[in-house]
């Protein structure tokens, strides 16, 4: 709630809407809808759809300053979050049908990171994130592996899966390469445009996927043809854990394979370090 007046994500609503409506028809234009739920804080102005349908543990935010705010119905307030979030695509997608622009328009929904688990939300009681271990801050499958789902009804003209593996930074060279202009200097991505049209023989991937994190005494994991090494505490060697997971076999990573599978290690390892780029600010 902003000043505990408004709640954000109906006011982002309403000014993406009226930009959209605002645009002259048959010109490309790019409106991007950075909606707030379901993040912490859970709430919701309205939760008589769900309250008295699960069963709850209140939240108590018990200094009453920082934090979350207390919430009663956490696991109400967490559904309420997410049907406001399905009734919100459903405007957009309503008024792009309305204005006779859905067919040549790229749609793209997707989260900024795994489940959270904070604020009383309870992510096994939704399952929230599947079969995937971990949350929102950690470096495994739970924490980076996010829904990302693109509609272009003009060229994508059924729905399917891909296993093609890409990460944020792939997302601008791909607008660009749909939009025909250059890609700017310095940047990492690869465009996914071939796996959209289906063009599977024609994509580029990636090498490895690197992603490090400097909360929790410092995480990195390294992901490379199915294998997957996660390194733990990298801010204090004497208690850095390391661990191995092969994703194809074992998505949940539940079976460390580190002690049967050491050059793979030292191959991950190296290219960790290649990855990595040493900074003054963010240091382990």
């Amino acid at each position: 709630m902003l000043e505990g007046r408004v709640y954000s994500h109906w006011m982002i609503m309403e000014k993406g809407l009226d930009f959209i409506r605002s645009q002259k028809k048959g010109q490309p234009y790019f409106a991007y809808f950075s909606i707030t739920p379901v993040h912490a804080d859970l709430d919701y102005p309205d939760m008589s759809q769900y309250l008295g349908k699960f069963p709850e543990k209140p939240y108590i935010n018990k200094n009453g300053k920082g934090g979350f705010k207390t919430q009663m119905s956490p696991k109400a307030a967490h559904a309420s979050m997410v049907a406001e979030i399905d009734n919100s695509v459903e405007r957009i997608i309503s008024l792009l049908k309305e204005r006779e622009e859905w067919e040549n328009t790229i749609f793209i929904f997707s989260s900024d990171n795994g489940a959270h688990m904070v604020g009383g939300h309870n992510p096994k009681f939704f399952d929230s994130n599947g079969p995937f271990r971990g949350y929102k801050r950690d470096l495994y499958e739970g924490g980076v592996r996010t829904p990302f789902i693109i509609s272009w009804p003009k060229y994508i003209k059924e729905h399917r899966k891909t296993p093609h593996i890409s990460a944020f930074w792939d997302f601008l060279p791909t607008i660009c390469d749909i939009i025909d202009v250059e890609v700017p200097e310095g940047v990492n991505g690869i465009s996914y445009l071939p796996t959209l049209l289906g063009k599977n023989n024609r994509q580029s991937k990636h090498e490895y996927i690197y992603f490090e994190f400097y909360e929790g005494n410092g995480k990195q994991s390294i992901m490379k043809d199915g294998w997957k090494l996660v390194r733990l505490n990298t801010s204090k060697p004497e208690i850095t854990i390391e661990e191995l997971y092969y994703l194809p076999d074992d998505i949940g990573e539940e079976e460390n394979l580190i002690k049967a599978n050491n050059n793979k290690v030292k191959e991950l390892k190296k290219l960790m370090g290649k990855a990595h780029t040493k900074s003054d600010i963010f240091n382990w």
